[in-house]
């Protein structure tokens, strides 16, 4: 979500070539490394993909230990995958750029770039990618190439090596001219995807949510999303999730609200608020995992991270909060794989940061990891506001997407 900002932090450079002690080992449910797509702050050298040492029994636990730059400049580092694929090759966008990057992570400490694409098929600005049952990907476009306004984009489903398999239109104009499709949750289960519309050029506003049907990507429904408590938590339907019985999804929007969907097997699903929490423009409300019974969301206007225990998806009930910093914003977070680590990602004094949480899986409690810290820097997490890099003396960085590696 283009919320911007501009304080960094400084870095003690010290730990830059360190890398996993080979007598290290972490516990079978934990993850080795933590992977961060990052933009060069300056935007005048490459951006460029990190690895962090994330095994805390290891002597360079939350040391960077690999770096890849891609070639490209001021593409700003946005969304990857929203957890580590089984095959290795995690994809990413540089949005600005309009631009989708295949990292090939199977070995972690020397990531390959296997290289990188732009528009697919009629259609333009990827933002988010599902990977499918065949391992193919199923990404969002936000708009239809070539067109002197922006139009509405659409799905495509793409091979392994970025190749079209077939696309369709996102284009519901009797409905909502807006939408510009952003993220996206698959159901194979129940032959379903939905989408969310918010334009990451914050030219229109979108209140919609669409259903397709996952074997022909037909567009099944576009609704608008109702009022909430507040009234305007409508616009900016943001991210959709599935809960753990395979078939209720919940979505959220960048103004704060929390929205249910109903009935998702049929053709006539509806869509009904749940939740708000406070908002202010800006900072928005951003990136949610679910973990079990779990809603865990980020609340930029809070400084928080809140979790919601939504066993009862109609009647969601805050049970625990992680509140950082009053300059903290957080957007991004991912779970770790059978594990209860987050990885946070954010703006204003997180914007050159990456915070670790713990997520206790019963109650849902939260808390930070005070050992997940570059050694001698002024803050907690790990700096991305150094100067020097294993690729180079190329200034400071801004981490985006994150996700940790599979155990």
């Amino acid at each position: 979500m283009p919320f911007r900002a501009s304080l960094v932090i400084a870095f003690t450079i010290g730990a830059c070539h360190r890398v996993p002690s080979a007598t290290s080992r972490a516990e079978p449910t934990q993850s080795r490394f933590l992977f961060l797509w990052a933009g060069d702050a300056d935007k005048q050298q490459s951006d460029f993909f990190a690895v962090v040492d994330a095994d805390p029994r290891s002597t360079t636990y939350s040391s960077v230990v690999a770096t890849l730059p891609v070639g490209f400049t001021a593409t700003r580092p946005h969304h990857t995958e929203y957890e580590m694929p089984a095959s290795g090759i995690l994809w990413a966008n540089g949005f600005d750029a309009g631009r989708t990057f295949r990292f090939d992570l199977r070995d972690p400490t020397r990531p390959k770039l296997l290289g990188s694409f732009t528009d697919r098929g009629p259609f333009e600005h990827p933002h988010s990618y599902a990977r499918l049952a065949n391992g193919n990907v199923l990404a969002t476009f936000q708009r239809r190439v070539g067109t002197a306004r922006a139009e509405t984009g659409g799905l495509v489903e793409l091979d392994t090596a970025g190749r079209v398999v077939r696309s369709t239109s996102a284009a519901a104009p009797a409905i909502d001219s807006t939408i510009r499709p952003y993220s996206l949750v698959v159901l194979p289960g129940i032959d379903r995807v939905v989408t969310t519309a918010t334009d990451m050029h914050l030219e229109v506003r979108s209140r919609a949510i669409q259903i397709w049907r996952l074997k022909d990507l037909k567009l099944l429904q576009t609704i608008l999303v109702p009022p909430g408590r507040r009234g305007d938590e409508t616009f900016m339907t943001a991210e959709p999730r599935v809960l753990a019985d395979g078939r209720t999804v919940l979505v959220n929007t960048f103004t704060c609200g929390l929205y249910r969907i109903q009935g998702l097997t049929s053709d006539s699903a509806t869509v009904d608020w749940v939740y708000s929490t406070p908002w202010k423009e800006p900072p928005y409300c951003a990136v949610p995992v679910v973990v079990g019974q779990f809603w865990l969301q980020t609340s930029g206007p809070e400084h928080a991270i809140l979790t919601l225990d939504v066993s009862d998806p109609a009647h969601p009930r805050e049970v625990s909060r992680l509140t950082l910093a009053p300059d903290e914003v957080p957007h991004w977070i991912a779970l770790e794989p059978n594990g209860d680590r987050l990885v946070i990602t954010g703006y204003q004094a997180l914007e050159s940061r990456v915070l670790l949480a713990h997520v206790d899986r019963a109650s849902g409690a939260l808390r930070l990891d005070s050992t997940f810290t570059t050694p001698g820097a002024a803050r907690l997490g790990v700096d991305f506001g150094r100067e020097q890099w294993q690729h180079g003396a190329t200034g400071r960085a801004i981490p985006h997407g994150a996700v940790f590696s599979r155990p």
